[in-house]
């Protein structure tokens, strides 16, 4: 298997590269985001509000974190399930986030969304999370910490892994995969 190195944030010169199936390791910044920031972070856009990150060309990470313990920056840090930030994807993109990692598939409407602005949909490994939680150097909540796990954190990794899903050209690794099985 050839890994692409990418570097987050992400150019959009590495968004135009990359095609559906292509593996990749990420290092720089993630942030995460689960739903409930999702929809304080539309929010705050729709109201034209200072969001708490810069989202132009950033990665965001659909993570279910879980505490850490001494000495580790972060617990297990698996993916979860991405349709729950699906209805959030048209504000996100527009605002300038460039990718999204999480788990399964994404509306189509979600797709049309990310495809339209160049953003790209990568799914990390469900089952690893303590082998992903390695590739994190650092976590820090960064915005609604009184949303417990649901925190937005910023997370420093690297060589994190991933796999294109979604490509900015309409790729599909989900369909093309039910495709070739007839």
């Amino acid at each position: 298997m050839n890994w692409i190195a990418l570097r987050a944030p992400l150019d959009e010169g590495s968004a135009v590269m990359l095609r559906a199936g292509d593996s990749v390791l990420f290092s720089g910044t993630l942030y995460v985001a689960r739903d409930k920031a999702h929809e304080r972070i539309t929010s705050m856009i729709e109201e034209g509000a200072n969001l708490p990150f810069d989202p132009r060309g950033q990665v965001i990470y659909f993570m279910g974190p879980s505490p850490a313990p001494p000495g580790k920056p972060i617990g297990s840090a698996g993916p979860t399930s991405s349709y729950r930030m699906d209805p959030f994807a048209e504000a996100m993109c527009r605002a300038g986030v460039r990718g999204f990692i999480g788990k399964g598939r994404r509306s189509p409407e979600a797709r049309e969304a990310m495809r339209a602005h160049g953003a790209v949909y990568f799914a990390s490994f469900g089952g690893a999370g303590a082998y992903l939680s390695k590739r994190i150097r650092s976590s820090m909540v960064i915005a609604f910490d009184d949303l417990g796990p649901e925190a937005m954190l910023k997370l420093e990794v690297a060589d994190f892994p991933a796999i294109v899903i979604n490509d900015i050209h309409g790729g599909d690794l989900y369909e093309d995969a039910l495709r070739e099985r007839g």
